[in-house]
């Protein structure tokens, strides 16, 4: 088998030989960086159904998603979408009232689109490593959805901001 220019043989600890099957590879790179998660248990949670006992309004502000847009780095890896972080502020000043429209919806419906929730992984070598047949010389990166990027920082803002006021932390 012809060995992959892009990734160097691999071994999963200094004893195992080294593995140059590209299959086998993706299974020790997926074994290493996305073990098996289990459900969580929230039976003993309380759900609570009224929007208005946690302060949340389903109603997304311009105003707010102009800043998490404007927050975002220049200068990272294109998302799903293609969409540059850098163009998205630019046409952020003429489609920020439909943006805001749409994520409100999806908000205030529980609905979001599939487009919005994948991403790719992409496995990338650190710089600098000796030994790149090791698992602990490479790092993941997620390539996302630039419009859902957004969102989730909104709804991560709205999070923190409840687990404050209601001193959810210690």
């Amino acid at each position: 088998m012809k060995a992959d220019p892009y990734l160097l043989d691999l071994r999963r600890s200094t004893k195992d030989p080294l593995i140059d099957n590209n299959i086998i590879k993706a299974n020790i790179l997926t074994a290493k960086f996305f073990s098996k998660t289990r459900i969580a248990d929230l039976s003993n949670i309380e759900i609570i159904r009224e929007q208005n006992m946690l302060n949340i309004s389903p109603t997304i502000l311009t105003k707010e998603i102009s800043k998490l847009i404007r927050s975002l780095l220049n200068r990272k890896a294109l998302g799903l979408n293609s969409i540059l972080n850098k163009v998205l502020k630019v046409v952020a000043l003429v489609i920020i009232k439909d943006l805001a429209e749409a994520a409100s919806y999806y908000f205030a419906s529980g609905i979001i689109l599939k487009s919005l929730k994948e991403s790719i992984t992409v496995v990338l070598r650190k710089e600098g490593k000796k030994d790149y047949s090791f698992l602990g010389s490479y790092r993941l990166i997620a390539l996302k959805n630039t419009l859902a990027k957004v969102l989730k920082k909104y709804v991560a803002n709205i999070i923190s901001k409840a687990a404050e006021e209601y001193r959810l932390l210690p």
